[in-house]
């Protein structure tokens, strides 16, 4: 999978991002590889490991064979699929990250996870969550149809209503708008604060990558 657009990054939180694309964005076994390349007993989020270990690890993955890392394994065909995208930023602006879950009834779930910016806005991480999820879906499944389900109203009120643009979305919006015309079927469910969204601790871990640096 081609790496997404992003805001502005570290270096490190950039290659990082590398690592993720090399994984299809698959959040856990690209942290699983980058966390197997520390030595010690440390990993990407240990307290104790060095932003110097964090890039060593990262240019190890991405040197390794890219056929052994990235999973090329289609999902299921003709499946209905339920896409969860989330957002995350702490500051609003702050580091923010992106979240995707994909469940299909005869597929695998596909958790998905990224960096957005170092100091980008929530909206701007919502609609990058749902480019994530999109790109994703298209690169894995030839679905029936896809229920979107989503917690921002911006980004439901300018995708799917005629609401005024929200210009932070412009490196997602064209890429959004295409793969959600080459659907056969999609509709979208507004999630409330208190539904349950599996894409959040995802956003939540690419979050905590934008906030890595230098």
């Amino acid at each position: 999978m081609d790496r997404l657009p992003t805001g502005t990054l570290s270096p490190l939180a950039a290659r990082v991002d590398e690592v993720l694309a090399r994984y299809g964005y698959e959040i856990g076994p690209a942290i699983d590889a980058i966390d197997g390349a520390v030595s010690g007993y440390g990993g990407l989020f240990d307290p104790e490991t060095a932003d110097g270990e964090i890039r060593r690890a990262a240019e190890e993955v991405l040197a390794a064979d890219p056929h052994a890392a990235a999973d090329d394994r289609p999902g299921a065909t003709g499946d209905e699929v339920v896409l969860y995208v989330d957002g995350s930023s702490r500051g609003n602006p702050g580091p923010a990250g992106a979240g995707a879950v994909l469940r299909a009834a005869d597929g695998p779930t596909v958790r998905l996870g990224r960096p957005v910016g170092a100091r980008s806005e929530n909206n701007t991480a919502e609609y990058a969550a749902l480019h994530l999820g999109l790109e994703a879906l298209a690169a894995r499944w030839e679905p029936a149809a896809v229920e979107v389900r989503i917690d921002s109203r911006t980004v439901i009120d300018d995708v799917w209503g005629d609401a005024e643009e929200f210009a932070a979305a412009a490196p997602y919006r064209p890429g959004i708008r295409e793969r959600l015309a080459a659907l056969p079927a999609c509709e979208w469910t507004h999630l409330a604060d208190s539904d349950p969204n599996p894409a959040d601790a995802r956003a939540a871990v690419g979050a905590d990558i934008a906030a890595l640096g230098p």
